[in-house]
This record gives structure tokens, sequence and C-alpha cells, in this order.
């Protein structure tokens, strides 16, 4: 396993992390530990979750695992907060009313007395920065997070941060963690270079597009509607059906193809080749089952070909989209059809 720098942080992390939005939800919880054990054993010491997640089942199932082999402290353990957790006009956001809350909540299902890295999951439209940053840096000085890093911001956002944090003297977001895979390379334009020019660890998530460089969508059915049992534009609806497009399905097809020949499944192929793009730290995988573990692990140690960075290129040239991956925020005004 190859271990990559967390931005400007020193701390070192997996070249592949484990996403666990399936786990307490889809995945049952003994499958779960036994997968989070699984990626420990291959070399991945990175967990990425949400308290969002399986509405806090996921953060529980981490924490029970990680009690029961004993390795918290050899991983790196990340969250998320933002999304709905009750009823209550507060039980969301990133104001600093609920930010504090979320914090504890998070850290009692996760049995553990602090987070590592703690997201943003989403971006306020009216919160200042300054509200939410000195939050976090309360958090950070009272021992309870270690780092604090952002989800599908736009790069002004970023940036806006940065500054924030540097005219207040509060801590910094040393990681983004966007929407990135072969169908959707947005990102490439402002985010990327922003985050390479001031040290800002990238933790793609989607990298396989849910399924659709997995080959896991048929363009004659998806076209008419019908996704496969248990995909995720049959379990998550209209959010992410609408990024099943008749150009993804094509560049999958041809995807499929070049994987074949070089005896990779296509997952495969598709996740190495985002791993190994610049400014990439670890992309996020969402694994629902073993065998979907497996698939991503067996490319840990693999490098992208120059020469197959060039052909994917063709496929979707750098800095477009054949498919919407940011139309699950607020921000972004164009949309992939």
């Amino acid at each position: 396993m190859e271990y990559r720098p967390l931005g400007r942080t020193g701390v070192m992390v997996s070249s592949l992390c484990l996403g666990v939005m399936n786990f307490g939800g889809v995945t049952n919880p003994e499958d779960s530990a036994a997968m989070i054990d699984h990626a420990l054993d291959a070399g991945i010491n990175f967990i990425d979750t949400a308290n969002v997640y399986n509405a806090g089942e996921s953060e529980k199932v981490v924490g029970n695992a990680l009690k029961a082999n004993g390795k918290r402290e050899s991983i790196v353990l990340a969250t998320k907060v933002n999304g709905m957790m009750g009823e209550g006009q507060n039980d969301r956001g990133i104001s600093r009313y609920h930010i504090m809350k979320a914090c504890e909540d998070s850290l009692r299902r996760l049995q553990t007395d602090h987070i590592d890295l703690y997201q943003l999951h989403r971006p306020s439209a009216t919160i200042p920065q300054d509200e939410t940053l000195r939050a976090l840096d309360d958090l950070v000085r009272a021992g309870k997070v270690r780092y604090i890093g952002c989800s599908t911001f736009p790069a002004w956002m970023v940036m806006e941060g940065l500054s924030t944090s540097e005219r207040y003297n509060l801590v910094r977001f040393i990681s983004e963690q966007p929407p990135y895979n072969l169908l959707d390379r947005r990102i490439e334009n402002e985010l990327v270079p922003l985050c390479q020019k001031y040290g800002i660890a990238i933790i793609p998530w989607s990298p396989l597009a849910g399924g659709i460089l997995a080959g896991r969508y048929n363009a004659n059915g998806s076209a008419a509607g019908h996704f496969p049992d248990g995909s995720r534009a049959q379990r998550n609806g209209a959010t992410f059906q609408e990024r099943v497009t008749d150009r993804g399905l094509d560049v999958a097809q041809q995807l499929t193809d070049l994987a074949r020949e070089r005896g990779m499944t296509a997952s495969q192929f598709a996740l190495l080749w985002c791993k190994d793009q610049p400014g990439i730290t670890s992309p996020i995988l969402g694994p629902r089952t073993m065998a979907h573990l497996d698939d991503a692990l067996a490319i840990a140690d693999k490098k992208l070909d120059e020469a197959d960075r060039n052909l994917l290129d063709d496929l979707v040239h750098p800095g477009t989209a054949v498919a919407d991956f940011h139309n699950s925020n607020e921000w972004m005004k164009a949309r992939v059809r």
C-alpha cells in the first residue's frame, strides 16, 4: 500500500480511503466489521464516514469495529457534519450551534475522544465562514478534533476559508472532498490547482461514478428508466438517476473494453485512473460487499501508465463532464445532460 501526505499536515494516509456510507445500512453490521478488519489488514489506514450516513448507524458500526479490533489509534478517522440529524430546525447545517452538538454525538457513536479529520459535508450560502471556522477552531483547541476539512465546496469558498483562517488566526482547511471521476472532471479547472498550490489534500468521492464506471448499468435498460436491483440509481432516486447519461454509459463501455485488454475490471481501471491523477490524495472506496473491497484493493500497488492516461483523456477531455456529479449541491449552476 502506498501512503501519501494528508495535505501539509505531515500525516500519512493510504492512497485508498475506506468509505463506509453503506455500512449499517445496505451492508449489515457484521459484514461491515469484517470489511473494516480486512481493509486495515490490507494496509488502509484512512476511514471516512459522516453523521448522516444511515442516520448515525455508519458511525456506530465504525466505533464498534474499532473497539473490537483495538486499532483506533493506528488509523486516521474522518467524519462529516451538516446533514439532517433530527426534526428540529437546528438539527442540521454548519452553524456553531449544530456543529458543537453534532461533534459530541459523533464522538459518542464512534466511541473515541477525538476525530482526526472533521469535515463540513456541504457549504452554507448564508452562514459566514468565520462563524463556522471559529466553532471548528474551538473543537481543535479542546482536543476533540485534530484537523478540519470541507466537502463539495466551490474553489472560491475553499479560498475564502483559507483567507478567513489566516485573517483571524483560526484553524485552516487541510482537505477538500469533491466528486471526481472520469465522467465528471470539472474540479480540474480550478479546485485541483488551488489545492496543489496551498497544500490541501483532495479526497474524491464517487471515483467509480456510483457504479457506472464499473459496468453496473445497461444502456438500453437505463435509457428506459429501468435500473439494476440494488443499484444506487434504484436506491437513491432522482439525484443519482440524473447522473446516468447516454454519454456516460458510452464512456463506461469503452473503459470496460480497455480494462479487459489490460487484465483489469472496469472498476479497477477507473479507480486506478482517479488514484493517480495529479493532486489526488486518496479516493474514497464505497464497497457494499467484500468482493467490491477486494476488487479495489487489487490496484493499491499499481501505477497508471502515462499512455493509458492519454487514452482516457481522449474519452473525456480534461476539465469537462459527460455526467453530472455536482447535482447534489446548490452552488453548481451548470448541468450535464
